[in-house]
């Protein structure tokens, strides 16, 4: 009976921890479906002040380690709009600007020209679109486009192709936008 009754309390121990811990992660898409998900914390420090006109620039240089997979910084800008959202803070209260480059570049290919030069679908174009729809203006790099000999017509069509990373990253600091580097 002993032995029944500690296996019991494991039982019920084991129960109660996994129950707290998946009450913990309940994680949710408040605008960007799919991608940047957000645990909301309505009571936690510093939350979007709704006084504030958010500029932030997004500086996109690395590239996913699976071509297969979603790029990091893109999921990242999608979950920056989730958290703010989830705060209250919706995209249309914002200005967010991606500039894409380096080794990133490939990520603004159009389907067609990734899956040429990858050999699968390019996984980065619906979320790409969903950025674009929440307002998100998204530059690559004219000359990262040049340097990896990638012609203009395969960009994307919600990119736009800028002179350089070089132009964008302090014109648009220089207009108050708050940079976020990956």
């Amino acid at each position: 009976m002993k032995g029944i009754t500690k296996l019991l309390f494991v039982a019920l121990l084991v129960g109660s921890v996994s129950g707290f811990a998946s009450a913990q992660t309940k994680w949710e898409y408040p605008v960007i479906k799919g991608y940047g998900p957000v645990h909301p914390l309505p009571h936690a420090a510093v939350q979007p002040d709704k006084s504030i006109n958010y500029k932030i620039l997004f500086d996109v240089t690395q590239a996913s380690k699976n071509n297969a997979k979603v790029d990091p910084a893109l999921a990242h800008i999608a979950r920056l709009i989730n958290v703010f959202a989830s705060a209250g803070t919706m995209p249309s209260q914002m200005k967010l600007v991606a500039i894409i480059h380096g080794p990133a570049t490939p990520i603004v290919l159009d389907n067609a020209a990734f899956k040429a030069k990858f050999g699968i679908n390019n996984p980065n174009i619906k979320l790409i679109n969903e950025l674009k729809k929440s307002g998100v203006v998204i530059y690559v790099c004219g000359q990262a486009l040049a340097d990896m000999s990638y012609k203009h017509a395969w960009v994307n069509k919600d990119i736009t192709i800028a002179l350089s990373a070089l132009t964008v990253v302090p014109t648009y600091e220089l207009m108050g936008y708050a940079l976020m580097a990956w």
